[in-house]
């Protein structure tokens, strides 16, 4: 989330509305504040900031004064206890999401592989997709760490899939040609010979050329 907010943009976005102001009743001091904040945040990244640091200094303070709580009863919220549990659990249902689990991501990770990664290359986008995917699917989504090593095993798991399926395509003759290829090449000894006898391409590619320059005519013209 951007850090730096204008004052329209932060009364548009930021601003706690009746129903919201309803739910901070049986809420005081840090709990009241910490609880407008992961709701509001929620509300705009569709899951909940990793720590304090990520909710931009300017939306604390305008939030705390909607709550009448001291701004700086923010970094007394406890990230650890039960409260914040109870208010994730609450926020989550206001917006009928639900909190995500490991099939969950085993699904996103297949879907990525057989769906997306044939057709995009920017993990960045495959990220977003995620996100979106999940915000279509009324699901939290894994924080940002898990998300990236999620495409990252997507994407693995594709190129694995793509190059099985590629040699499966090719004939045992072709295959064991290529394997001959492949060996020979290998072949530290200088000889460079493959299985009939013959003299592996990658071994005459290694033989040095000569240092390169232009061919010159019998007056030294190019």
């Amino acid at each position: 989330m951007r850090q730096e907010w204008e004052p329209e943009d932060l009364i548009e976005v930021w601003t706690l509305l009746e129903d919201e102001v309803v739910r901070l009743r049986n809420k005081t001091g840090a709990n009241r504040l910490g609880f407008a904040l992961l709701l509001k945040f929620f509300e705009v990244e569709a899951r909940f900031p990793e720590n304090a640091g990520e909710v931009p200094a300017p939306a604390v303070a305008y939030v705390a004064q909607q709550v009448k709580v001291p701004a700086e009863d923010w970094a007394a919220y406890d990230w650890q206890g039960r409260a914040i549990t109870r208010h994730r659990t609450e926020i989550r249902t206001a917006f009928g999401f639900r909190a995500g689990t490991e099939e969950d991501q085993e699904r996103l990770a297949e879907w990525l592989a057989a769906e997306l990664c044939p057709v995009e290359l920017s993990r960045e986008r495959l990220m977003a997709a995620v996100v979106a995917r999940c915000r279509n699917d009324h699901i939290e989504p894994p924080a940002p760490a898990k998300v990236q090593r999620l495409v990252g095993r997507a994407v693995t798991d594709f190129e694995a899939q793509f190059c099985r399926s590629r040699v499966e395509r090719i004939s045992h003759a072709t295959r064991s040609r290529l394997e001959d290829l492949v060996v020979g090449s290998g072949d530290e000894t200088g000889e460079g010979a493959v299985s009939g006898g013959g003299r592996s391409h990658f071994a005459e590619l290694k033989t040095d050329p000569g240092a390169p320059g232009l061919e010159l005519d019998d007056d030294g013209q190019e």
